[in-house]
């Protein structure tokens, strides 16, 4: 006996048809890989390690586990009913259209805001060397490019970000096994001052006092941004059950790999008070040791891994309104797809939303960073707070038998999607109290005003009354 989906499941599955399963196991498991490794990581963290100094990287520890528990949540959603634009289908489902319609278009903005902190971040790595060029220049010219890749197929947007993410991965694996060499063997520019005890010298290891560190932690979740793309993924991936669950399950080694065993290096290389705001703490490290070229060299890994994100965040916002549009809630022409099998209505939209970015980094350069970081945070909690709870209902009705198990179950049940909540709840409450993170509770309530307006309206438009209505209107007009 096979058991009835809840409703809002169907509706839910309609927006895959008409894509191609393009994104094969290699492809997949290299974006859930370079999810973990964007510009939060690599040019925030200088500021964070301004504040927080070395325990910086006990907040990326913390923030890690809280990360894990959000992916076993979706990965157990995803094994359950892999589909596109899964975060709204799940809200949709188990809280509720509006739900779901808000999810949705949050992690949209999510995606189109992150995209201009990509933009802005490239631009910035790109005056390393043309300090000439004007950052709205180089952000105009990487938005215009990207965008053409997008439009191709969901392949080649693909193969970019297998190369993208390797490109990544190997730098920073490189990075690592230099500076392990710079500790173990010595040679360096750096000379003596390269030691381990730099992680508690100086200070001690929470320099600046505990809420100093603590206040990282918005920086801290930006940089973990984009790895629930996996679950975007759902939809044009050949063989989601295979690859989904090996992508979630490698998550906890890329966390102590990438973050936790970086920053343990290069902060063992050069010593926290070093680092600053503005900087990327691994061409200022790489710089400090002394390696010909070497700055220049993790100069443009960090300028392809801004890429790389932009470049995730066009092709998730695309797929993200077309499942809108084919629920009703956005304009039916974001549901289409092209020739080329690619929801290309959906990505212009959203790269002309981008362009804002290359307004802001010619209005604000120095601040359209921080701005914009804030922003799309808050919308990522937004988002991870949907799938904690999805996962929640979702289990309750499994275990009244209303539901089929899912066939990767998270570990802890429902336990540590509970924990995950009240941590983004933590987050949510220091944003509040930083001056600088602030603005991007002013834009969620602004949002959340524009999102409920629209919801009203469009249920006003598809009401039987106001059918009707037209009706009679489409008769007078004969």
């Amino acid at each position: 006996m096979t058991t009835p989906k809840a409703p809002g499941a169907a509706a839910a599955d309609a927006p895959d048809e008409g894509y191609e399963r393009g994104l094969g196991s290699r492809q997949v498991q290299m974006i859930a890989i370079g999810g973990a490794i964007g510009v939060g990581l690599f040019l925030g963290a200088g500021k964070n390690i301004e504040k927080a100094g070395t325990s910086l990287i006990l907040m990326y520890a913390l923030a890690g586990v809280v990360i894990f528990f959000i992916m076993r949540a979706l990965g157990e959603l995803l094994l359950y009913r892999p589909v596109s634009g899964s975060f709204a289908g799940y809200a949709r489902e188990f809280l509720g259209p509006f739900f779901g319609y808000v999810t949705g278009w949050t992690y949209w903005l999510m995606w189109a805001v992150t995209g201009m902190t990509e933009l802005t971040a490239a631009a910035i790595y790109i005056n390393y060397w043309f300090p000439n060029i004007p950052q709205w220049t180089s952000a105009l010219a990487f938005l215009v490019v990207l965008f053409g890749v997008n439009l191709i197929s969901v392949k080649i947007f693909g193969e970019l970000e297998f190369w993208f993410s390797m490109v990544k991965v190997t730098a920073i694996i490189g990075m690592i096994v230099i500076g392990i060499g710079v500790l173990t063997l010595g040679f360096s520019q750096a000379g003596d001052t390269a030691t381990v005890t730099n992680l508690w010298s100086h200070d001690g290891i929470i320099p600046n006092g505990l809420g100093s560190s603590l206040m990282t932690l918005q920086g801290v979740m930006f940089a973990y941004l984009a790895v629930e793309l996996v679950g975007v993924t759902a939809g044009e991936s050949d063989n989601p059950e295979k690859t989904l669950p090996k992508a979630i399950n490698t998550l906890p080694w890329r966390i102590i790999v990438f973050y936790v065993g970086s920053l343990i290096v290069i902060l063992s290389v050069v010593k926290w008070t070093e680092f600053h705001e503005g900087v990327s703490p691994f061409v200022a490290a790489f710089g400090e040791i002394g390696i010909p070229l070497a700055a220049g060299i993790v100069n443009f890994v960090v300028l392809t891994a801004a890429l790389s994100s932009c470049n995730s965040g066009m092709y998730s916002t695309g797929r993200m309104l077309r499942d809108l549009a084919a629920n009703s809630e956005a304009p039916k022409f974001l549901g289409k797809l092209s020739d080329r099998k690619v929801p290309a209505a959906g990505i212009t939209v959203s790269v002309i939303v981008m362009s804002v970015g290359v307004v802001l980094n010619y209005l604000v350069p120095e601040k359209a960073f921080g701005y914009v970081m804030s922003v799309a945070t808050a919308a990522a909690i937004w988002t991870w707070a949907m799938i904690l709870i999805s996962h929640i209902r979702y289990r309750a009705k499994v275990v009244k038998g209303l539901l089929p198990a899912s066939s990767f179950p998270a570990p802890g049940g429902t336990v540590c999607s509970w924990i995950a909540l009240v941590f983004l709840a933590f987050v949510t409450l220091l944003t509040a109290m930083d001056a600088d993170g602030r603005i991007s509770l002013y834009v969620g309530v602004a949002w959340a005003a524009l999102l409920t307006s629209g919801w009203f309206a469009s249920a006003k438009r598809s009401s039987p009354a106001a059918e009707v209505e037209q009706g009679h209107a489409d008769v007078r007009t004969r």
